[in-house]
C-alpha cells in the first residue's frame, strides 16, 4: 500500500485515516495532508466531531520520517519540515469541535506530540510510546507544548531525558491516555459507543468546552514557530544526520 491521508464523515464523525508504511511515520506530504484534513472536517457542518486514526495493528505513529530528515539540505527546508507538525498540533488545536485519537499501537516521537494534542485518547495496552529524539541528537522541541500540557513538566522530562519505552499503564496514569483496552476488538466496540453518544449532545456546548479547554494556548502560533527553529538547525548537525543515517 502507499501513503495516505483519507477523510470521510460517518453518523455525523468526521474520520480522519493515515497509512505509512514504515510505520504509519509522517513526511511533510502527509502532515500537509492531515492539516488540511482536520482543518475541513472542523469547518464541516456533517461532522460533529473528530477521530483521528491510523491504519494497521502494530504502530499508530513512528513519528518524522527519517528518510526526510537526511534529505533535509537547509535550514528553510528543516523549519518548513519541523513546522509541518506544529501546523498539525494547531490544526486540533484551533478545531472548533473535539478531536479523539485512537491508538491501536506503538507511538514515538512526534506522533506522540499528535496524540498528546487530541482533546480524548482511546488506547490499546500494546500502546507503548517513546520520545526518541535525543537519542538521534535532537529533542521534542515543537511537541514539547502539546505533551508537557497533558503529562506535565515532570512526565515529559522523564520521556525526553531518557528516551525509553514506556507501557499504555504509564501513559494512562500521566494522562496522555484518558482509556485503555485490552484488545483492538473492544477498543473499537466502545468508541462506537462513545462517539455515539457525543454526537447526540449539544454541539454548541463542546464548542464552548473546546474553548475553554485551550484557554491559555492563545500564543502556541509564535512558540510552535520557535521551536521548529531549534529543531531545523540541530537536525543538520553532521553528528544528527550521520546518527539519522544508521538508522534507516
Amino acid at each position: 500500500m502507499e501513503a495516505f491521508v483519507k477523510k470521510e464523515v460517518i453518523n455525523s464523525v468526521g474520520i480522519i485515516t493515515f497509512f505509512h508504511p514504515k510505520g504509519n511515520s509522517l513526511p511533510s506530504n502527509l502532515l500537509n495532508e492531515l492539516e488540511i484534513s482536520i482543518k475541513e472536517l472542523s469547518s464541516s457542518d456533517e461532522a460533529k466531531v473528530l477521530l483521528l486514526r491510523s491504519e494497521g495493528e502494530r504502530a499508530f505513529c513512528a513519528g518524522a520520517s527519517f528518510e526526510e530528515l537526511v534529505s533535509l539540505e537547509n535550514f528553510e527546508e528543516a523549519k518548513k519540515f519541523f513546522s509541518g507538525f506544529g501546523k498539525v498540533i494547531n490544526a486540533i488545536r484551533n478545531s472548533s469541535k473535539f478531536v479523539l485519537c485512537r491508538v491501536q499501537g506503538k507511538v514515538v516521537g512526534g506522533g506522540v506530540g499528535l496524540v498528546a494534542a487530541c482533546d480524548y485518547v482511546f488506547a490499546t495496552r500494546s500502546a507503548s510510546a517513546r520520545l526518541s529524539e535525543l537519542s538521534i541528537g535532537i529533542g521534542p522541541f515543537v511537541i514539547s507544548l502539546a505533551v508537557e500540557r497533558k503529562i506535565g513538566k515532570a512526565a515529559f522530562s522523564q520521556m525526553s531525558i531518557d528516551t525509553e519505552w514506556y507501557d499504555a499503564q504509564w501513559c494512562y496514569e500521566k494522562g496522555l491516555y484518558n482509556r485503555i483496552f485490552e484488545s483492538i476488538e473492544a477498543m473499537d466496540k466502545f468508541i462506537d459507543t462513545f462517539l455515539e453518544t457525543l454526537t447526540s449532545r449539544n454541539i454548541k456546548a463542546q464548542m464552548e468546552l473546546k474553548r475553554l479547554l485551550w484557554e491559555g494556548t492563545e500564543n502556541w502560533d509564535l512558540l510552535l514557530e520557535k521551536k521548529a527553529e531549534i529543531s531545523a538547525k540541530l537536525v543538520l548537525d553532521e553528528t544528527t544526520q550521520n546518527t539519522i543515517r544508521n538508522l534507516i
